[in-house]
């Protein structure tokens, strides 16, 4: 996928002013619900743990609240992905080998090779930026084993808009994630790709547009604070 003309990644980038807190809402109990096709697809909420770590939950709102939530911390200037909590068992994530590049995930650089996932910035740059993941995912309750790649191209604030909220403000995150779920030791395959367009003040899902594995889109339709 292109997004926008390549543009290398320098070791400090410069950022726009503006924190991806802002736009996620992830250090606030903030909710919202998404529609497609003219009825609630979807809801999402933040629950701050603390004052670096915070934990997201998705899933039908008709069944609220889901057992499945993701562990984000916010560590120096980078928002980290430890891993999600779901059927009574808690799912760690850690990568084996990170890089950083430019818009088409050129001019690439090792970026870590242990820990949790680096999964954003912080401090928004004023360029697009690519971040490139592999690791593993261990099933604590029973130590199985998931092998992963995770693919993400960030860009920074554009306009954007929706039926429901009109223009607004939003970074865009393109992903592509990859796994060997039900089958360890073989070879990982793509699961999803999507965009997803994160609106300031409103938070996460203002828009998602899913490419694979199957055509499939959805727009905020209400947010909140609880």
């Amino acid at each position: 996928m292109v997004l926008g003309s390549p543009a290398a990644v320098p070791a400090q980038a410069e950022t726009v002013g503006e924190v991806y807190g802002a736009y996620s809402r992830m250090t606030s109990r903030s909710a919202g619900q998404f529609w497609a096709d003219g009825r609630a697809a979807g809801q999402w909420a933040w629950k701050p743990l603390s004052a670096t770590t915070s934990e997201i939950s998705w899933g039908d709102p008709a069944k609220w609240p889901p057992n499945y939530a993701e562990k984000f911390v916010h560590e120096g200037g980078w928002v980290m992905l430890d891993g999600w909590r779901d059927n009574g068992t808690y799912y760690r994530l850690r990568i084996t080998k990170e890089q950083i590049g430019d818009a088409k995930c050129g001019n690439l650089r090792t970026l870590a090779t242990s820990g949790r996932q680096h999964y954003v910035k912080w401090d928004i740059p004023s360029q697009i930026y690519c971040l490139k993941a592999w690791g593993s995912i261990t099933e604590e309750s029973s130590g199985k084993v998931v092998d992963f790649g995770h693919t993400q191209i960030w860009s920074p604030p554009a306009p954007c808009d929706n039926a429901k909220y009109g223009a607004q403000t939003c970074v865009k995150q393109w992903e592509s994630w990859w796994d060997n779920q039900g089958q360890p030791g073989k070879p990982i395959t793509r699961k999803l790709e999507r965009d997803q367009f994160i609106a300031r003040g409103i938070g996460m899902a203002f828009a998602i547009r899913q490419y694979f594995p199957k055509a499939w889109q959805a727009d905020a339709h209400s947010d909140w604070t609880w």
